[in-house]
């Protein structure tokens, strides 16, 4: 699959060494051209045989899969942005919308979630949530303590969900399938909690959710 993530932060370079190792085609876009290209080159050395280059909206258009890789609100505004380059495709949210001025509660109202709200933005796109309650850093190694990554998935389109579970177990971590879009408040709920233990708990930014037997 052509898989375009949007944004070349951080989690672009996590979700985008999950992608090539799974043996995809990755394009990379961000507003700032150069960073795009910087990472496209820093993923070429670091994943062998990768296809990975910069692209502009056009990559967009062209993917099978789009991954917001932006933080609330602005992958909301984006997605908006970009809303005739995405009829028609999978759209996956990685956000968590927490207010980092205080970092003490999260931006959307009661009883919605970001997902919801992108999903409200765009016409004609089928928006999963997933990937948000992975750090970029265990995405890199795409395991934690030797274990693979358990990255929880919503939405409301079987389809959708499904292609984006085939992602997850390309690139060698576990998808969990937890239900409609509407759960995704929940997963942002708990991973806010998850962000908020790292200094408490001295994790550093490097541990991760999952579901034991």
């Amino acid at each position: 699959m052509i898989i375009t993530i949007v944004g070349a932060g951080n989690m672009a370079r996590g979700i985008g060494t999950r992608v090539l190792s799974g043996g995809h085609s990755l394009r990379l876009h961000d507003r700032n051209q150069d960073k795009a290209e910087q990472l496209a080159v820093a993923l070429s050395g670091a994943v062998g045989g990768a296809d990975v280059q910069a692209c502009g909206v056009e990559g967009v258009a062209a993917a099978d899969v789009v991954v917001l890789a932006l933080p609330y609100p602005a992958g909301r505004e984006v997605a908006g942005s970009l809303s005739a380059a995405l009829s028609g495709k999978v759209l996956v949210d990685i956000s968590n919308p927490v207010d980092f001025s205080t970092f003490d509660s999260l931006a959307v109202p009661p009883g919605t979630s970001a997902a919801e709200e992108i999903a409200a933005t765009v016409a004609d796109v089928r928006v999963v949530k997933a990937f948000n309650t992975t750090f970029a850093g265990p995405l890199v190694a795409g395991e934690v303590a030797g274990r693979p990554l358990d990255v929880f998935i919503a939405g409301d389109d079987d389809a959708a969900k499904e292609t984006v579970a085939s992602i997850v177990t390309s690139g060698g971590m576990r998808p969990l399938d937890v239900g409609p879009l509407r759960r995704a408040r929940e997963l942002e709920a708990f991973q806010f909690l998850h962000m908020a233990c790292q200094d408490r708990l001295g994790l550093g930014w490097s541990s991760a959710i999952a579901i034991l037997p």
